[in-house]
């Protein structure tokens, strides 16, 4: 026992290490003003992940991970808990920060449909709207308490999903794409002309509110007056770490194997009897539904939605997060998130261009790193002390 947690001590300190590390340069990046400053940054970054590489740091910290996962995510939860206490009263930054956690939940399901099962969904922005829309209808006609919209709004980009879903089987490669792609066009379309859905102009999006508890309000908490965004925050903190853990939960289960052997190859998957329609059909609905439970509270969080937030270039930013972060792997969804979401906000000078930059960085992801910033690793079926 003693040895054991001997060997432990190491894996908690380089943990906890990093997790302090992380969140000074994350404050770091999110408080600098001058695109001079932030530039400083992300070299500073750069060459720490470059000799961090070179001197075995990002392995130690890797290993760390994967011996203490429950301890990494709980240092993770802390990182964020920590920005949210220290911009406490910013507007603005932790409005990205929540945006960078729901954005991340959407992604999550993303990476179920493509990295798991191999299932193409280019149309992950309309889902994402779908639940934004539901939210709003249900907040606004019906008297049913905030957390059941959220539920119910899931539950119609799940049900919407398992329809789009049969097209996209009888088609495969890029003829599936093309289908996605076109219902996203197509859901677009149907709420700019539905004047019942605020048609171009848009919708307003009522509050959050749980327990008598308005989330649009702010409150003041030891004599300092706390941003209401610091509640969204903490709600997107809650859904996206537990979509996080459902979903590694899934991986190590024997759904996720199911879903890898059909991903990888689907000859091989029906010879040992896998229902390969089952298994696309099961991670396309739970993909849409994790997206349409993030659309909804982000609906709720921007407090006003229209046809405009929910086009193809944000469907291509969710793809652009998915594939920068490591097809397959949640854990890069976060960094890659604040790379393509953060990183603009604070270089003004390509807002302009945000479209052209998340095309070229696929086509760069594609090109010179097609696994991503954090690969999957290769399923391992046996412990290493296993005979």
């Amino acid at each position: 026992m003693n040895s054991k947690t001997s060997l432990n001590k190491p894996a908690t300190i380089v943990l906890c290490a990093t997790a302090v590390v992380v969140t000074i340069y994350m404050w770091l990046f999110l408080h600098a003003e001058s695109q001079l400053a932030v530039a400083g940054l992300i070299m500073v970054a750069l060459i720490a992940t470059i000799a961090g590489k070179k001197l075995g740091t990002m392995q130690h910290i890797e290993q760390a991970a994967a011996s203490r996962p429950g301890l990494a995510r709980i240092w993770a939860i802390g990182g964020v808990l920590a920005l949210t206490a220290a911009f406490y009263d910013s507007h603005f930054i932790l409005l990205m920060i929540g945006g960078v956690l729901l954005y991340s939940t959407a992604c999550m399901g993303l990476t179920l449909q493509f990295g798991f099962s191999g299932v193409a969904n280019f149309a992950g922005a309309a889902f994402f709207g779908i639940g934004s829309y539901t939210a709003a209808v249900l907040a606004t006609h019906t008297g049913l308490p905030q957390l059941v919209n959220i539920a119910l709004s899931g539950l119609v980009a799940a049900i919407l999903g398992s329809v789009l879903i049969l097209p996209v089987l009888r088609t495969r490669g890029h003829y599936a794409a093309l289908v996605t792609i076109a219902f996203g066009i197509l859901f677009k379309t149907f709420i700019e002309v539905n004047d019942v859905l605020g048609g171009p102009q848009g919708l307003q999006v009522p509050g959050m509110e749980i327990f008598g508890l308005q989330f649009n309000d702010g409150f003041t908490l030891f004599g300092l007056d706390v941003s209401f965004y610091v509640s969204y925050v903490l709600l997107s903190l809650v859904i996206c770490a537990g979509t996080f853990v459902l979903l590694r939960a899934l991986e190590r289960s024997w759904v996720g194997l199911s879903m890898d052997v059909v991903r990888t190859d689907e000859t091989a998957a029906s010879t040992f009897g896998l229902h390969i329609k089952r298994w696309k059909i099961i991670a396309f609905t739970m993909g849409n539904l994790f997206a349409g439970i993030a659309g909804s509270v982000y609906g709720m969080m921007v407090g006003f939605i229209a046809p405009n937030n929910f086009t193809f270039s944000d469907s291509l930013l969710l793809l652009s997060i998915t594939i920068l972060g490591g097809l397959g792997n949640p854990i890069g969804l976060i960094p890659a998130a604040i790379i393509v979401m953060i990183l603009p906000e604070k270089f003004q000078f390509i807002q302009e261009y945000r479209v052209l930059l998340y095309a070229a960085l696929v086509i760069a992801i594609l090109l010179f790193r097609p696994d991503g910033l954090l690969p999957r690793k290769t399923r391992l079926f046996f412990n290493k002390g296993a005979a």
